[in-house]
């Protein structure tokens, strides 16, 4: 009665204050969240884990001493991922993170390659950017990897110790002069022989978790994982 009496409300809700798909606006409807049916059936999942070299692995060759690497979508121009994001990152939607994380834990927590995990880290925001924006967009995301991976979710280790302005039109060797000592590691010691997955939201060219997982160089046998929610298809 009482889950009977709770759908009714939700769908009194609904009528009043609609909730939209953030793939396509089109209104959600019960049992739906996020993405309506339609759009979640669409999402371009790169099927990439971390067992098998893939595209994302190939984009850290010879650059960063890391183990693996993975994404969970492709992101283009245009499409659902682009809308996720951009609600994501700039119209206050954190949900979509945990939403995403969620899925992508399940599908890690099944494949079991990453069970090992001591610390799900996600790429920091400048405090001045996390005060403006009220939340880390990585944030929700890692913290549901964590979850599925059993481990612990840890974003007092990478500090970011500079604000700096978007810099996607740089080519990856200035990005990289720009900002290779914006970042720095808090108690690094808890990290030696520890084996670590840093997160972010897209993987562009690379150069952003190139500086990231640089700054772990020096911790002794620490071993880096990278995992991003999207990354750019050049196809």
């Amino acid at each position: 009665m009482q889950n009977r009496i709770s759908n009714i409300l939700k769908d009194v809700t609904n009528i009043l204050l609609p909730i939209s798909c953030f793939g396509c606006n089109a209104r959600l409807y019960r049992g739906e969240v996020t993405l309506c049916t339609s759009c979640r059936h669409q999402l371009p999942l790169t099927e990439y884990n971390f067992n098998v070299e893939n595209a994302v692995d190939r984009i850290f060759y010879g650059r960063i001493n890391i183990k693996k690497a993975s994404s969970f979508l492709h992101f283009t121009e245009t499409g659902i991922v682009k809308n996720l994001i951009h609600y994501l990152k700039y119209k206050n939607q954190e949900s979509i993170g945990q939403f995403l994380g969620d899925w992508q834990g399940q599908i890690l927590k099944e494949q079991g390659h990453l069970n090992h995990i001591d610390f799900v880290i996600p790429v920091p925001l400048h405090r001045k950017k996390l005060s403006k924006r009220g939340y880390n967009q990585v944030s929700l995301f890692a913290t549901q990897i964590a979850l599925h991976l059993n481990t612990c979710y840890a974003d007092n280790f990478l500090i970011k110790t500079a604000n700096t302005r978007t810099q996607t039109k740089k080519n990856r060797l200035n990005r990289w002069y720009d900002n290779r000592s914006l970042y720095e590691i808090k108690n690094p010691q808890l990290l030696e022989n520890k084996s670590i997955l840093l997160i972010d939201d897209v993987i562009t060219t690379g150069a952003t978790m190139e500086i990231c997982a640089n700054t772990f160089k020096d911790i002794k046998e620490v071993t880096i994982y990278i995992l991003s929610m999207a990354v750019v298809s050049n196809g």
